[in-house]
C-alpha cells in the first residue's frame, strides 16, 4: 500500500446497532399495540415472529435510507485512504 493520502468520515457501523434495535422495537410496539393482552401461544407465536421480522426489515430500510441521504446525522469515524504506490500501479 502507498502512503496515507488523507482521511474520510464514514458511518461507524458498530455504534449504529443500538439505533437499529431501538427502531425495530418501536416499530414492533406500534404494530402490536392493539393486540389482545391474552393471546394463545400456539396460534400467535408465528404472528409475532412475522411481526418481528417485518419490524427489523423496516428499521433496516429506514436506517439505510437515512444514512444514504443524511450520513452526517449518525456517529462517524475517520478512515484513512491511501495513495497508490509503484507496486499498485499497472505496468
Amino acid at each position: 500500500m502507498g502512503e496515507i493520502g488523507g482521511y474520510t468520515a464514514r458511518p461507524d457501523w458498530p455504534k449504529l446497532g443500538p439505533s437499529l434495535v431501538i427502531g425495530t422495537c418501536l416499530i414492533l410496539a406500534i404494530r402490536t399495540a392493539k393486540w389482545p393482552a391474552n393471546f394463545l401461544e400456539r396460534t400467535s407465536e408465528m404472528d409475532l415472529e412475522n411481526e418481528i421480522a417485518y419490524a427489523a426489515h423496516l428499521a433496516n430500510k429506514v436506517l439505510s435510507a437515512l444514512i444514504g441521504k443524511q450520513e452526517n446525522l449518525f456517529p462517524s469515524r475517520t478512515v484513512p485512504w491511501y495513495q497508490p504506490s509503484e507496486e499498485d500501479r499497472p505496468k
